[in-house]
């Protein structure tokens, strides 16, 4: 890419770089890196759910107590979003994070190793804490390198298909152990030690990604980069002080209740499943239920490329508002229907909860400059929600009793009533963002500006100064003091 000399993880946040007007082609072999680590955090996801269930019938615990893996993963979530990886983000950049983000998800599936051999619960949501806090680092710094990486134009759909590939990772996790982990075992002890080798795997595939993180020369987007973004955009917010930046909060609220839902119906999938389907032969198997939830999230990946595709043309923000209503139109069916029936409704919910969370992220974003960086972090915070809404959907399930198929009494499908609240809740950042002028008109100029497309780099130091030769790229000393002290300014704040 040419961008630096020699690989390093720390660069200077005050200081514009050729990153501001990244082309589509410039921009391929980074986008293509981070991706992979959107499949990864799809598996590791993928595998939670499918493993809640088993855990509850391997060490014969309630579904509340089963959902402690979600609240250890997502709760982990803020701590490095806003604490950790976001101080990283901020003074060292994208890369740095990147790494440390691999190095605690390898650390993490090494201590869940010796975990599931001797079938601790609390030591394996102790790794899945610490996997949780990796992730919550990538994810902290991937979504938002995404939404920036290359045109504005496109954020949407770069942002969304690289989701996609987080959906094809969840599902391959239920296939894996429906057919792989469980298959036979029931449930004897050696239905964990074979989910052993999986996250063995997993440290040794992530520690080796990390070392080509390092070797690899990304571009690093600085907060110069985004407040130059944001004034060519003449969309930019960040003449406001970051407490300021309502706009943001509202998605970060939307983020926290859609977060909380989505995991709490995928954590819940196989229970729902298990309750509500009775065939000839008698309910639903667990093993045969982690099928299902592996086709209900083959809707999910399908929502994602289909969802990408038609925001090529249609604005990202009516895709947004259409597949939000239909999540909160569909899930009302699958508290009283039964049977295939119920489970269908629970497939289109899936399938249109595929854009909700990258748009929310990348309209989130829209005009933030100079606090970008910031707000990615608390955006990704938002992502808490996935250990607040399911141990409350457990909850109520539980509160509702034993299960009955004879007069069709299902706790789990009764408790949906938890995630349908929240999904109104983040329905209220839809309506703004398509209706609400302050909002919409920050999204719609940055969906139709041509920075990166039309004389891409014409901003460069090297073609304002008339030489490229000891500026590498960045804009020299003398040439932005205005646009230093605002972002140094913002870094005090």
């Amino acid at each position: 890419m040419g961008f630096f000399k020699k690989p390093t993880l720390r660069n200077r946040d005050d200081k514009r770089t050729r990153a501001a007007e990244l082309t589509l082609r410039e921009s391929i072999y980074p986008l293509c890196l981070v991706t992979i680590l959107f499949f990864l955090w799809g598996f590791s996801y993928g595998l939670i759910d499918t493993l809640n269930k088993h855990f509850q019938e391997v060490l014969g615990i309630t579904r509340s107590r089963s959902s402690g893996l979600q609240a250890a993963y997502f709760g982990a979530y803020p701590l490095a979003s806003l604490g950790h990886a976001n101080w990283l983000l901020r003074h060292w950049g994208y890369k740095a994070v990147f790494i440390w983000g691999l190095f605690l998800y390898g650390l993490g599936s090494l201590i869940a190793w010796p975990c599931l051999v001797y079938r601790s619960f609390g030591g394996f949501c102790v790794a899945i804490f610490i996997i949780g806090n990796g992730l919550g680092s990538l994810e902290t710094a991937a979504n938002p390198y995404l939404a920036v990486c290359g045109p504005p134009k496109y954020s949407e759909i770069r942002i969304n298909i690289a989701q996609a590939f987080n959906g094809i990772g969840t599902v391959v996790a239920p296939v894996l152990g429906s057919y792989v982990f469980f298959k036979n075992t029931g449930t004897d002890v050696n239905a964990l030690k074979n989910v052993q080798w999986t996250y063995l795997a997993i440290a040794c595939f992530v520690f080796a990604l990390a070392v080509v993180f390092y070797f690899s020369p990304i571009p690093e987007i600085t907060d110069a980069d985004m407040a130059f973004q944001a004034e060519s955009t003449h969309a930019g917010t960040d003449v406001q002080p970051f407490r300021k930046q309502y706009r943001l909060f509202h998605a970060t609220f939307a983020q926290f209740c859609y977060t909380g839902a989505q995991v709490a119906i995928a954590g819940a999938f196989i229970n729902y499943v298990t309750e509500t389907r009775v065939t000839a032969s008698g309910p639903t198997s667990s093993s045969t239920a982690a099928r299902f939830l592996a086709g209900a999230q083959g809707a999910f990946t399908l929502g994602r490329f289909a969802g990408s595709a038609i925001m090529k043309f249609v604005r990202p923000r009516w895709v947004f508002f259409v597949f939000m209503t239909l999540c909160i139109i569909f899930i009302i069916p699958s508290i009283t229907e039964r049977g295939n029936t119920g489970m269908s409704m629970l497939y289109i919910v899936l399938f249109f909860e595929s854009i909700i969370f990258p748009t929310i992220v990348a309209l989130g974003m829209r005009g933030l400059g100079k606090y970008s960086k910031r707000g990615s972090g608390l955006i990704v915070a938002g992502v808490s929600g996935g250990a607040i809404v399911p141990p409350l959907l457990f909850a109520a399930s539980d509160s509702q009793g034993a299960v009955n198929h004879e007069t069709g009494h299902a706790p789990t499908a009764i408790a949906m009533t938890v995630p349908l609240a929240f999904f109104i809740a983040a329905w209220t950042y839809t309506y703004c963002v398509n209706f609400v002028p302050a909002y919409r008109d920050v999204a719609d100029k940055f969906s139709t500006t041509e920075l990166g497309i039309v004389n891409a780099h014409a901003n460069d130091a090297e073609n304002q100064i008339g030489s490229s030769e000891g500026s590498g790229g960045v804009l020299a000393k003398d040439e932005a003091p205005a646009r230093k002290e605002t972002v140094q300014a913002a870094e005090k704040m």
